[in-house]
C-alpha cells in the first residue's frame, strides 16, 4: 500500500463543505426520535456559503499535524494521538484512515465553536479527502451517504455525549432541506426532503438574518442536559410539542406561509427556552426578543448557549431588523452579522497533479 504521505506528495488534495443553520436540531438524536418516531419527528437545516476547507500536506512520517483557525496547532504519532482533545475528532477520522505522515490544515470561514456545525463540516471534508487520496491504493472512494454516517459514526465514538445527524448532512448535500429521521432497520436512518428549491435560493435569502454573539459555545452542557431530562422521563410531553412545532414549520415554509412558519418557530423557541433557560446568552435574548418585537422569529443554531443566533421573516421586516441587529451586535467585541448565503453544492473536493 503506497503511503499517503507518499501520494500527498504528487497530488494537492482539498476539500471543503458548509456550514448550517437550523431548527428542530436534537431531535436527530436517536435518543429523542426513536420514542418519538410515532410522530415521524424532522429537523430543518440550510446549509451556508460558510465553508469548511480541508487540505492534506505531507509531512513527518510518524506524526500526525492537525492546523485550525482558533485552535493551537497540534501533532502527535498517529496511534498516540488524544480523542478528547480540541481538535480529537479529526485525530480520529486520520486513526480511521490509517494517514500516518499528513498535516491536516482546517480552514474555517464560520467563528470558531459558533454553534453552525463547524467541526462536523471539517469532519465530513476531511473524509472526503483521505478517501479521495486512497484511491492511489485501490480504495474505493466513499459515497455522499456514507461520508455523511461515517462522520457521525466517528464523532459520536469520540464525542462523549449523544450526536445528531444533520450536521454532516448539511454539509454533505447543502441546499434548504427537512430531515426524516427514519426507524426502520432496513432503511437509511434519514429521508431528505428539498424545503426551497435551488432557483429560489437568492430570493428566500431575503427572508433571513444571521448573527455571531460574540461568545464561543459548548453545546455538551445543554445537549447533555437536555438528554438527562429525557432519558428521565421529564419533558417528554414538551419535546413531542417540539415535535410538532418543527413539522409545522417545514409544512409552511413549503407552502410559502411566513405567518405560519413564525408562529411554530417561536413556540419551539418558548418551550426550549422553558426546559433550558441558558440555551440563550445575554446578547441572544437581545436579538431573539428583538427580532419577535418586529414581527420576526429568531432561535440559536446548534444547542446554543452563544455562538449565533438566526432570523426568519417577511423581507420588510427583516431589512428593519438588520439596523436593530447591526447596533444591538456594535455593544461586543467580535460579534457581528454573518453573510447567509444559501449552499446549493454541499461537499466538494478538488484534486490536482
Amino acid at each position: 500500500m503506497r503511503p499517503m504521505k507518499n501520494t500527498l506528495k504528487a497530488k494537492y488534495i482539498e476539500a471543503s463543505a458548509p456550514c448550517r443553520v437550523d431548527m428542530g436540531g436534537t431531535l436527530d438524536i436517536s435518543t429523542f426520535y426513536y420514542p418519538l418516531s410515532h410522530l415521524s419527528p424532522c429537523t430543518f437545516n440550510i446549509a451556508i456559503g460558510l465553508r469548511t476547507r480541508v487540505r492534506l500536506l505531507p509531512y513527518d512520517e510518524s506524526l500526525v499535524k492537525v492546523s485550525s483557525k482558533g485552535f493551537e496547532s497540534a501533532e502527535y504519532p498517529l496511534d498516540e494521538a488524544p480523542f478528547d482533545h480540541p481538535l480529537g475528532l479529526m485525530f480520529a477520522v486520520a486513526a480511521y484512515f490509517r494517514a500516518g505522515g499528513i498535516h491536516i490544515d482546517i480552514d474555517s470561514s464560520s467563528p470558531p465553536r459558533s454553534a453552525l456545525g463547524g467541526s462536523s463540516s471539517a469532519a465530513v471534508a476531511l473524509i472526503t479527502a483521505l478517501s479521495q487520496a486512497g484511491k492511489e491504493s485501490g480504495a474505493r472512494p466513499l459515497s455522499r451517504q456514507q461520508i455523511a454516517i461515517l462522520a457521525h459514526m466517528i464523532e459520536a465514538s469520540v464525542a462523549g455525549v449523544p450526536c445528531g445527524l444533520q450536521d454532516q448532512l448539511a454539509a454533505v448535500y447543502g441546499g434548504v432541506n427537512a430531515w426524516y429521521w427514519q426507524t426502520n432497520p432496513d432503511q437509511a436512518p434519514f429521508r431528505k426532503r428539498a424545503i426551497v428549491k435551488e432557483h429560489l435560493f437568492n430570493e428566500f435569502k431575503k427572508h433571513l438574518l444571521l448573527a455571531y454573539c460574540g461568545v464561543p459555545h459548548e453545546s455538551k452542557d445543554i445537549n447533555n442536559k437536555w438528554v438527562r431530562q429525557f432519558l428521565s422521563g421529564n419533558n417528554r410531553d414538551l419535546w413531542a410539542e417540539i415535535a410538532l412545532c418543527t413539522t409545522r414549520f417545514v409544512k409552511a415554509l413549503d407552502n410559502g406561509n411566513f405567518s405560519d412558519a413564525l408562529t411554530s418557530m417561536n413556540r419551539e423557541m418558548a418551550i426550549r427556552k422553558m426546559m433550558t433557560p441558558e440555551v440563550l446568552d445575554v446578547m441572544g435574548e437581545h436579538l431573539v426578543e428583538s427580532a419577535v418585537e418586529n414581527n420576526c422569529s429568531a432561535r440559536f443554531t446548534g444547542a446554543g448557549g452563544g455562538g449565533c443566533i438566526w432570523a426568519i421573516g417577511e423581507i420588510e421586516d427583516i431589512d428593519k431588523l438588520k439596523g436593530i441587529w447591526e447596533r444591538v451586535l456594535s455593544t461586543k467585541n467580535e460579534a457581528c452579522l454573518l453573510d447567509v448565503k444559501i449552499d446549493s453544492k454541499g461537499l466538494l473536493c478538488e484534486e490536482k497533479d
